[in-house]
Order: C-alpha cells, then sequence, then structure tokens
C-alpha cells in the first residue's frame, strides 16, 4: 500500500545538465530558491515536479527516480500529495485543447488553471458539505463545535479575495457554488480578471482546496504579475489557509521575504556539489 508523506526533508539531483549534483535539505515549512538568472532555480523545481509525478503515477517508487530522489517524513512513505501553480499568463499552445476550450473562454494558462479548479472547488464544496451534515446530525456537542470549524476555511478564503480585490471594488460572489465576483453590479467570471488577479486567485484557491492536507506547493516565481504588497503577503496568505502545507518556491523578488522568511532562502550555490 502506497504511503503518503507529509513533508520532503530532502531533495537529491544527480548530474544536473550532466556536471553539477544538488542536495537541498528541505523546512515544513517554508523553502525559497534564489540565485542569478540561468543558474538552474527553475530546472531544480521541475525536475523535482516531473519526478514526483512519476511517483504518484506508481511508475517509480521508493523515492526515486531517474536521476533524483526524495527523503520523505516519514522516511517509510513513497509518495506524497503535491500542487503546482504556473505564473506566466501565456496563450495555450496546444491546439486542440485552445479548440475545445474556445467556448469556455479559456485562452491562457492562468484561464486552464482556473477551469480546473473549478471542479476541485466544487468537489471541496460537497465533501465539506457532507461532512458538515454527519457532524450536525450525530448529537454529540463535539461535532457540532467541529462543523463550524469545516466551514470557516471556505469563509476565510472569501475574506481574503474580498479584501485583496477591494481597491477595485470588486466582491466575490458568496452565493455562487462557482468562483463569480460582483463590480459595480455586474458579474465578472474569472477570465475577466486581470493577470495579478488570477494569479492571486489560482494560488489561493490551489491552497483552499487543499482541505488543510499534508503536501508541497510548489511556485516558480509567483511574484510574477503581483502588485508588490501581494508578494509580501503571499505566503502568509497560503499559510492562513492551510498551515499543513511544505511550501518550496523560486524567486527574484525581495518582497516575498520580507515578512519574516529571510531564513527561509537557499542560494542555489549552497547546494550545488
Amino acid at each position: 500500500m502506497k504511503k503518503q508523506a507529509d513533508y520532503i526533508k530532502r531533495i537529491e539531483i544527480k548530474r544536473l545538465w550532466g556536471r553539477k549534483d544538488i542536495s537541498w535539505e528541505l523546512r515544513p515549512d517554508v523553502n525559497i530558491l534564489s540565485g542569478v538568472n540561468g543558474i538552474g532555480k527553475s530546472t531544480i523545481l521541475n525536475r523535482s515536479v516531473n519526478s514526483l509525478s512519476a511517483l504518484e503515477g506508481g511508475a517509480l517508487s521508493n523515492g526515486s527516480a531517474p536521476g533524483v530522489h526524495f527523503v520523505f517524513s516519514p522516511e517509510d512513505a513513497t509518495q506524497i500529495h503535491f500542487d503546482v501553480i504556473r505564473s506566466f499568463d501565456r496563450p495555450l499552445i496546444h491546439s486542440e485543447l485552445l479548440e475545445k476550450m474556445a467556448d469556455k473562454n479559456v485562452k491562457t494558462e492562468l484561464d486552464w488553471q482556473l477551469y480546473q479548479l473549478q471542479r476541485r472547488y466544487l468537489d471541496y464544496q460537497v465533501n465539506i458539505g457532507n461532512r458538515i451534515i454527519e457532524c450536525l446530525t450525530s448529537g454529540n456537542p463535539e461535532d457540532q463545535m467541529r462543523a463550524a470549524q469545516m466551514s470557516y476555511p471556505k469563509k476565510k478564503f472569501q475574506d481574503l479575495m474580498d479584501d485583496l480585490f477591494g481597491e477595485t471594488g470588486k466582491k466575490i460572489i458568496r452565493q455562487s457554488n462557482e468562483i463569480l465576483f460582483e463590480q459595480d453590479g455586474d458579474t465578472l467570471y474569472p477570465y475577466q480578471l486581470s493577470s495579478g488577479e488570477k494569479q492571486i486567485l489560482v494560488i489561493l484557491l490551489t491552497v483552499l482546496v487543499q482541505d488543510k492536507r499534508h503536501g508541497v506547493l510548489f511556485m516558480d516565481e509567483p511574484e510574477i504579475s503581483l502588485h508588490v504588497e501581494w508578494q509580501q503577503r503571499l505566503i502568509s496568505l497560503i499559510r492562513e489557509l492551510n498551515p499543513n502545507v511544505q511550501i518550496v518556491l523560486t524567486t527574484h523578488s525581495p518582497a516575498l521575504v520580507m515578512d519574516g522568511w529571510l531564513d527561509a532562502v537557499t542560494e542555489v550555490s549552497d547546494i550545488t556539489q
């Protein structure tokens, strides 16, 4: 039986570009990889994600992929739940997918991520709703309190979106089962948001639907398109919604570490042998 890990303790990559070995000791909370352009930040993240995908698919085992090895916590785990945020709002280049999604206004990579997240959001609400009903009908006072706690993350997410989008007058429509916004009496769909708004929505919605589960959130330069204030708040916002998720990200932005995360920064040169 496959055992899920809580977090990654170490990532080892052999012969990166055919000449470098990487050994990165990770914290269970936040890990920020920094370095000059071309030094390999994105390559390290992408190699890690691709190898974890192979483990999740059952093609590999024992925490290893060709050239990549993971040490999990607990160490007898064989795989881990993970999500990946792609920050670039580029046009979709997959012609077949673009044609299929044309009527749904899915034209960019962020639109595609939001389309997929809408489905996960609906599943999340159904699962939470079923658990709340079970608690409310159990007759146990402790379950009654647990039911109230279950509804809190969704409300917190909605409050955060209203706060972040407040300057432009956008508010999330709380009565809707899908993600919609209201602005000056008009209804806005996610594809109508700016690139920065889409990006922060993708990140926080991904974290919400993790349902406080342990796992890893990989992000490659999440500061792209984000206002500097949102960059400063980003890590804290993520941890408000899911304090159990391990964050692994690459960045060029000093703003991301200004809110107390300087000691979570690792230079690529420090983990390269």
